[in-house]
């Protein structure tokens, strides 16, 4: 069989470069790593502000609709990627095996680059990735490459590596983290520094749910307490009570809870998300305890997981409130169609003896109408007999017209049934 006679999928191509389209880089000690991660919505400008540094440096532009890149210029590497919500902007150059955190690979751009950049700074963090020291470090020297903060720190890679940092912003305005590398081959320390920045990134990203947890907490607080009030109301039965205000009340704490739902919902969901790729980043690390100090694993449980665990616990509220109004919503709209049911039995009825109050009179007045009629008839008949004489006719018209009158009741009678019935089949 002749394969290049079978059809190829359009994207098949496309999908199978998808997988690697944003490789480690290979990397050894002594480095040098400035990351840097930027909430943006425009990749057109993510690529503009590249373009710019290529062509200052006559580098290879990357294609225009890519959305990984990495850049081999004269003093420094870089690599660029776009997620769905921010860039990444990850500078490094090779260093002497110095004190840590003198220099930043920042310092090799050129400063006005800077104000191309779009979006706004959500983490930057200074790496270094050095060789292993002869010896261990002690806490307490970690401790000054880290202005005296509380340092975590852990061996990864089955022991290949360890990791340090402070998880704090310090007064340069970058975090820092560092790296001994004790036998790391250059893909593991390019797959190792990756993991690492991208962890940093992720803690920065799904705390961003955070603040709105908090603010939309005493909201939701409030909407519980007014719903219970309307359900109270409910639970009363007061016959005064106006069902239409409660159902206007119900709408209001509704159209609120969904508003939070639709404007936090989206960063709440991030937020797990986030948490869910930092855990897996962790485990991948393959941490091993060093005495006295906090793990990165630990680290996060503790001071991370809560954070988590906060905007989770809102978001459940939420939904459990929404579930609650619609449930209240529904007992309210039931009370109302009884009642208006109640309101149309009473207005059929109200009807019903309407309606037979106006057949009582329709027989009075017919029973007039009979009586007029016949009154009418006899006198016409009077003038008929009348006129009859003077013909010559002799009539006692008297006795005529005494007998005459049950004749002309019967026929008058006779003839507006006989009405009646014809103008009902017409109506059916």
């Amino acid at each position: 069989m002749n394969a290049s006679n079978l059809k190829n999928h359009p994207q098949r191509i496309h999908l199978n470069n998808e997988v690697h389209a944003r490789p480690h880089q290979m990397m050894s000690a002594p480095l040098r790593v400035t990351h840097v991660a930027l909430l943006s919505n425009d990749r057109s400008k993510d690529l503009d502000a590249i373009n710019v540094l290529c062509d200052r440096y006559a580098v290879n532009r990357p294609n225009q609709d890519a959305n990984f890149y990495i850049g081999d210029f004269p003093m420094f590497k870089l690599r660029w990627e776009r997620h769905s919500e921010f860039s990444t902007y990850t500078i490094s150059e090779s260093c002497s095996n110095s004190t840590p955190f003198k220099e930043t690979a920042l310092s090799k751009l050129p400063v006005e680059w800077f104000d191309c950049l779009p979006g706004e700074v959500i983490t930057m963090l200074n790496l270094e990735l050095l060789g292993a020291p002869e010896g261990h470090r002690d806490l307490e020297g970690l401790s000054e490459l880290f202005s005296s903060n509380t340092v975590a720190g852990s061996e990864v890679s089955d022991g290949a590596a360890r990791v340090w940092s402070d998880f704090h912003i310090h007064g340069d305005g970058f975090n820092r983290i560092l790296i001994e590398n004790h036998h790391l081959r250059y893909r593991q320390a390019g797959r190792l520094v990756q993991r690492i920045l991208e962890i940093e990134t992720y803690r920065m990203l799904a705390l961003l749910g955070l603040p709105l947890a908090r603010q939309y907490s005493h909201d939701l607080s409030t909407c519980d307490s007014k719903l219970e009030l309307v359900t109270q109301q409910l639970a009363m039965h007061r016959e005064d009570e106006n069902e239409q205000q409660l159902l206007y009340e119900l709408s209001q704490i509704a159209a609120n809870v969904e508003h939070i739902a639709a404007t936090g919902g989206y960063r709440f969901s991030a937020t797990s998300a986030y948490y869910g790729l930092i855990k897996r980043r962790i485990n991948e690390l393959r941490e091993q305890r060093i005495e006295g100090a906090q793990s990165f694993n630990e680290f996060m449980e503790r001071r991370l997981e809560p954070a988590v665990r906060t905007c989770e616990s809102v978001s459940a509220r939420v939904q459990a409130l929404s579930n609650r109004i619609a449930r209240v919503s529904n007992l309210l709209r039931t009370r109302i169609n009884i009642n208006l049911e109640a309101q149309n039995r009473d207005l059929l009825s109200s009807m019903d003896k309407r309606a037979a109050m106006q057949l009582r009179l329709q027989e009075m007045v017919e029973g007039l109408s009979v009586v007029v009629l016949s009154y009418y008839s006899v006198g016409l008949l009077d003038y008929v007999l009348k006129s009859l004489k003077q013909f010559g006719v002799n009539l006692d018209i008297d006795l005529v017209l005494g007998i005459s009158v049950p004749f002309i009741v019967i026929a008058v009678l006779v003839s507006l049934r006989m009405n009646r019935r014809r103008l009902k089949k017409k109506d059916l």
